[in-house]
This record gives C-alpha cells, sequence and structure tokens, in this order.
C-alpha cells in the first residue's frame, strides 16, 4: 500500500512542477526589454519595470534553469539558463578585482559594488550547476575563480569559518549585514550555510583536495559552532571569534542544514564523517519536527527557547522541509518523517499554492491567509526553493519505492 503512496506522492510533486511553478517561470519573468530578467512583480503579476535587479535573484534563476535542463532536456530551461549565464557575466562580474557586484539598475548599470560572501556562495553554486548541464569550460573556470576569491578574502585563517561582506576591492566592510532585519555581525550561520551548498556542488565538478578540504572544514564549522549542542537547532549570528550574538532559530534553516549536511558528507565520500553527521541531522530534524510543524502540516517560521514565537508559514521553509523529512526518512526508516513530509506537500497544495495567479504564496499567516502584499517575484523571491524541493522530492520518493 505504501508503494502506491509514494507513487502517487511523486505524482503530485511532479504535476506541481511542471504545471504550475515551471510555465509561470517560463512565462512572466524574461525582461525583453531591457534584457536578463525582470526585478519584481506583484503577486498578482504586476511588472515593476524599473525595480533593481539583484545578484541572488540572477544566480537563483541560473541554477534553476540549469537543473531544470538536466531533469529534462527541454531547450527552453538551456535557452534561458544561458540568458542568466551570459547577464550576469555582462552585468554582475567586476572584470577589474573579480567577484560579483550585489545590485544593478533595471538597464543594467551598477547600483551597489558590495562583495557579499553569500551572493558569491551563490553564482558559485549556479556556475557548478550550469556545467553539470553544459559542460560549459568558461562557467567551471569562474567557479573555480569565485572559490579561489572567497577563500583569498573571506576564510578566517585564525578563527575558521567567512566573514561576511567586502567592498569591492574585497577591504573589509565595517556593515556586514545581509539586508536590514540582520544583525550587524562578522559570521552567520546562513552565509555558511550557503557556501556549504555551493562547495557541495562545486566539488561534483572540480575534485580537487582545496574543495575537499575547504568543504570538510566547513562541515566542521557547523558542528563546532553554529549546531546548539543542547538545542540541535543554528544559531544565526556570531562574532569573529565564534561567540554567539543571538537567541533565536529559523525552522525551515534548520530542515534546510539537516539535509544540506548529509549531501555534504555523502559528496564527501568519507564514511566517518557520514555516519557521525547522520546522528546530528537525525536530531535536528526531529527537533523541527516536534517543535516546528504546526497540526496542519504546516512549517512555522521561528522559534527561541522551544517556544515558538513566529506562526507565519513562509513559502521556502515548506519547502525545504519536505526534502529535509524525506532525508530523515531515509536514513532513519522512521514513518514519522515520511508522514510529516506528506502532511507538509498537503499543505503547500492547500495554502501555499497560488491557484489564482499560479507560483506560490511569499507566505501565509498561521490561518492560511495569504499575505498578498508580498511580491511574486523580487530579489528574494525566486524558483530555487520550490523547483529544488519539487526535484529532490521526485528523485527521493523514486529511490524510496526501488526499496520497498
Amino acid at each position: 500500500m505504501r508503494g502506491r503512496d509514494l507513487q502517487a506522492f511523486e505524482k503530485r510533486v511532479r504535476e506541481e512542477l511542471c504545471g504550475n511553478i515551471i510555465p509561470f517561470w517560463l512565462a512572466h519573468v524574461v525582461d525583453d526589454e531591457h534584457g536578463g530578467f525582470i526585478g519584481e512583480m506583484s503577486n498578482d503579476l504586476v511588472v515593476d519595470a524599473q525595480a533593481h535587479k539583484g545578484l541572488i535573484l540572477n544566480a537563483r534563476l541560473l541554477w534553476t534553469f540549469s537543473a531544470l535542463y538536466r531533469f529534462e532536456p527541454d531547450p527552453r530551461y538551456l535557452d534561458l539558463a544561458q540568458r542568466a549565464c551570459d547577464h550576469l557575466e555582462q552585468h554582475f562580474w567586476d572584470d577589474r578585482f573579480g567577484g560579483a557586484f550585489w545590485r544593478v539598475d533595471y538597464r543594467g548599470e551598477l547600483l551597489d559594488d558590495k562583495k557579499k560572501i553569500y551572493g558569491q556562495a551563490f553564482y558559485l553554486y549556479a556556475l557548478s550547476e550550469y556545467y553539470l548541464a553544459t559542460e560549459d569550460a568558461a562557467a567551471r573556470a569562474r567557479a573555480v575563480e569565485l572559490f579561489e576569491l572567497i577563500e583569498r578574502y573571506s576564510h578566517d585563517d585564525v578563527h575558521g569559518g567567512y566573514c561576511e561582506t567586502y567592498h569591492r576591492d574585497w577591504t573589509i566592510a565595517q556593515d556586514a549585514r545581509l539586508s536590514d532585519k540582520d544583525m550587524n555581525e562578522s559570521k552567520s550561520m546562513n552565509n555558511h550555510l550557503h557556501l556549504l551548498e555551493g562547495y557541495t556542488n562545486l566539488y561534483r565538478i572540480w575534485c580537487v583536495p582545496q574543495v575537499e578540504a575547504a568543504l570538510a572544514s566547513l562541515i566542521t564549522v557547523f558542528g563546532d559552532h553554529i549546531i546548539d549542542s543542547r538545542t540541535f537547532h543554528f544559531g544565526h549570528f556570531f562574532d569573529e571569534t565564534w561567540q554567539r550574538k543571538s537567541d533565536t532559530y529559523t525552522f525551515g534553516h534548520d530542515i534546510e542544514g539537516s539535509w544540506l549536511l548529509c549531501e555534504a558528507a555523502d559528496v564527501l565520500g568519507d564514511d566517518g564523517l557520514m555516519r557521525g553527521m547522520d546522528d546530528v541531522v537525525l536530531t535536528m530534524a526531529e527537533r523541527v519536527r516536534s517543535e516546528g510543524l504546526d497540526d496542519d502540516g504546516g512549517l512555522f517560521y521561528e522559534g527561541r527557547a522551544g517556544d515558538v514565537i513566529d506562526t507565519n508559514k513562509e513559502w521556502w521553509p515548506q519547502a525545504e522541509a519536505v526534502v529535509g523529512f524525506l532525508n530523515a526518512y531515509q536514513l532513519s526508516g522512521r514513518d514519522c518523517f515520511l508522514d510529516a513530509a506528506q502532511n507538509n506537500w498537503a499543505f503547500i497544495e492547500r495554502c501555499i499554492v497560488d491557484h489564482t495567479h499560479g507560483e506560490w504564496f511569499w507566505r501565509v499567516a498561521r490561518d492560511g491567509t495569504p499575505d498578498l502584499g508580498e511580491p511574486k517575484v523580487s530579489e528574494w523571491k525566486s524558483p530555487y526553493h520550490n523547483t529544488r524541493a519539487c526535484l529532490e522530492a521526485i528523485r527521493r520518493l523514486r529511490f524510496i519505492n526501488k526499496g520497498e
């Protein structure tokens, strides 16, 4: 019976990916007037033609269309991946000092020349995926160059880990914040999480000792500093010496990190590291399941000291929950994790998918009411989380079905 249930689960995920998410991004985001892709669109599909264009959205579009082309070799995906790659190279790459700028205007003119390591990590992640899809040697060379720049300027050789933000010439910036809601601290979980993700993908295409060592070191940083050994939640912000500066945690980052850490250890192929990581990520997944899930299957946003302090349910934590719980089920065989993944997907279908305008709402309140004031497309709203969740869920459900 379970095999048929999982096949139905996979079918629903594929239908959402192919019937809603992909058609939306194919139809709405190309900027025919100014090149590249639009910078912002409201929830009801009104485009702001003069919105700024950010590195994160464009790198995530490059990753998404590259990953889709690997999933299914549709020339439309390849065309848009190439468009994203060309736009990033022409408007975001710094030919003088290397690295990628943070933001340009709607015409592609430079607005913010900061080198935020979070952004460099996403660009590296996307270029690696593009190489996996196309074997474009220039993309791999650019990914390698980004890795070398990050290691040269951002790595903390004394205390470990990576600092946050630099000026155009790679001198350290006093304002390290990724956005206005973040703390101005030297190091953050979020930065390290996406470096982990980027370096994992880079190791797939450039399997050299330098990347192996950096990736292994990142995993160690999570174990030694970012994961709270008492609560098994991620800390958010730290000073240069890894003193914790925040006391909240986000359930979405915790569950996302649980499967990304597992993936990184698996890509490295270190059996000892994988066994040690399995116990950690299962405990993390269990804490998210027991503390962060609502009765309707949706994942709350934020907690502190065992209590939920933000009951909103944003789109990206739901996407990461599906993958993280499937990963925990694969590691443990515990039905509670599979049930959590299925219930969360049902919540996504019921409350997060925008059945009127397409794609997913940014967030809904605890009662399921969507926040219609948040954009459908923006510097921070892209197809990366939900597309990746669908691709990962399809792959994992197929694997689970073969074993049952």
